[in-house]
C-alpha cells in the first residue's frame, strides 16, 4: 500500500511506509498538545493518534474552564493515506514540519469548536528511549519529542467562546511512536504473576529565558528506571529557530530527587519540590505550586469508554463534561491528571505543568496500595 511519503527518502524497511516494521497490535503514533493561561484561568489538551496496525485514528480536544471540564472525542476507521489527519470535523495540520501545528474543530453536533494555531519557541529535544517489559514481554518501546511555543485562537462550547491569546498562553507539543498498552488488552494464555506498578512524573516549564523539561518513571521501590532532564534556549520568532537540533540545548543524565506532599485522599500534588541532577553534579532545584487540575480521561488515558485505540465505528463523535468537585479522585480514570503550575527557581519564575500518574504502591510517594490516597 503507498502513500504520500513513499515518495521521500525515508524508508527504514523494503516495505512501502504504510506497512509497520512491527506486527505488535499495540504500535501507535501520536500528537499530543497541551496550552495554559499564565494566569491559571484555563487548560486545554488536545491529541491525535493513529493505530496502524489496529485501523483506527482516534482524536479529543479537552479543556478546564470555570470549574468545569469538556472534552470532545472522535474515532474512525484509520485512512488508507497516513498524512489524513482528520477524524469527521477535528483537523490537525501541520503547516510547517517542526513548525506551526493548527488544529480545527469545525461546527457539528457536539456544540464544541476551536480553532487553535501552535507557534514554536523553542527547537525540538528528544527523550531518552521509554522501554518497559513485564515478565514475557515489551509493554512499551517508544521514542519522544518536545518542542515548547504559545498558542493562539479560540475555543467555542455551551453558546460561549474561550479567546486564547497568543502573547499569554503557554504550550507544547508532544509527539512519541512506538509501542504502548493502546486498545484492548491481550487476552489467552497463563495469567501474568503480577502487575507491575507505576509511577510517573512529569514537568515542562517555560521560563523568562529558556524552557525546561524533568520526567521521571519510578517502579514500587522508588527506582527510577527512565528519567529526562533538558534544558532549551527560545527565541523571539520561529525563522529563529536552529533547525531540528539546537546546539545550544543541554540534556542531563542522573535522578531527578523529589518531595511531592499530595493532597490528602488523592494522588496528585498540594506542593511540589524537584531537584533535577547531572551526573557532573550540576544541580537545580524547582519548587511548584498547582493552581489547575486537568483529567487526562478527557484525552483518552484510562478513560472507560474513550480510552486509546478502541474501536467505536466508521466514524463517531461524542462530547461529555463534568466539574472537578464531583468526582471521586482515587478512580482509575481519575488518578492521570495534568496540574497548571507556577515554578519558583531562585528569583526565577516560571509557567508550567505537572503531569503525575500513580498506580499501585511506593515507597517514595508514601503509597500503600493501589489506589489508596495520600494520607
Amino acid at each position: 500500500m503507498l502513500s504520500k511519503f513513499d515518495d521521500y527518502p525515508i524508508h527504514q524497511t523494503a516495505e512501502p511506509l504504510f506497512h509497520t516494521a512491527s506486527s505488535d497490535r499495540f504500535v501507535y503514533d501520536r500528537y499530543w498538545y497541551n496550552g495554559h493561561a499564565k494566569d491559571g484561568s484555563f487548560y486545554f489538551g488536545v491529541g491525535l493518534c493513529r493505530y496502524a496496525n489496529l485501523g483506527i485514528l482516534d482524536c479529543s480536544l479537552s479543556f478546564v474552564v470555570d470549574g468545569q471540564q469538556y472534552a470532545f472525542h472522535g474515532s474512525r476507521r484509520a485512512p488508507q493515506e497516513p498524512t489524513d489527519t482528520s477524524v469527521g470535523p477535528f483537523a490537525l495540520q501541520i503547516l510547517e514540519p517542526m513548525g506551526r501545528h493548527r488544529v480545527v474543530i469545525e461546527k457539528n453536533a457536539t456544540g464544541i469548536e476551536c480553532d487553535l494555531l501552535f507557534t514554536p519557541r523553542t527547537a525540538c529535544i528528544e527523550e531518552g528511549r521509554q522501554t518497559l517489559r513485564n515478565e514475557r514481554y515489551v509493554v512499551m518501546d517508544a521514542t519522544r519529542l518536545d518542542q515548547f511555543g504559545f498558542w493562539s485562537g479560540w475555543i467555542r462550547y455551551d453558546g460561549k467562546e474561550l479567546k486564547v491569546d497568543g502573547a499569554t498562553t503557554f504550550g507544547l507539543k508532544d509527539r512519541s511512536w512506538g509501542i504502548r498498552p493502546v486498545g484492548d488488552a491481550y487476552t489467552g494464555g497463563a495469567p501474568l504473576s503480577e502487575f507491575q506498578a507505576v509511577h510517573f512524573c512529569w514537568a515542562p516549564i517555560h521560563w523568562d529565558d529558556e524552557c525546561s523539561l524533568a520526567g521521571w518513571f519510578e517502579d514500587a521501590s522508588g527506582h527510577q528506571w527512565h528519567t529526562d532532564q533538558g534544558f532549551l534556549p527560545h527565541y523571539p520568532t520561529m525563522e529563529e529557530i536552529p533547525g531540528t537540533n539546537d546546539p545550544a540545548a543541554r540534556t542531563w543524565q542522573g535522578t531527578v530527587t523529589h518531595a511531592i506532599e499530595n493532597m490528602p485522599g488523592t494522588r496528585r500534588a498540594a506542593s511540589a519540590r524537584i531537584t533535577m541532577q547531572d551526573r557532573s553534579g550540576e544541580t537545580r532545584e524547582i519548587s511548584l505550586e498547582p493552581v489547575l487540575v486537568h483529567r487526562m480521561k478527557g484525552l483518552g488515558y484510562q478513560h472507560p469508554q474513550w480510552g486509546h485505540g478502541k474501536w467505536h465505528g466508521e466514524l463517531v463523535i461524542e462530547a461529555e463534561s463534568w466539574k472537578e468537585s464531583d468526582l471521586d479522585p482515587l478512580a482509575l480514570e481519575n488518578i492521570h491528571v495534568q496540574q497548571i503550575v507556577i515554578a519558583r527557581c531562585g528569583d526565577k519564575v516560571g509557567h508550567g505543568v505537572l503531569e503525575q500518574m500513580h498506580i499501585g504502591p511506593s515507597t517514595s510517594f508514601g503509597f500503600d496500595d493501589w489506589f489508596d490516597g495520600a494520607r
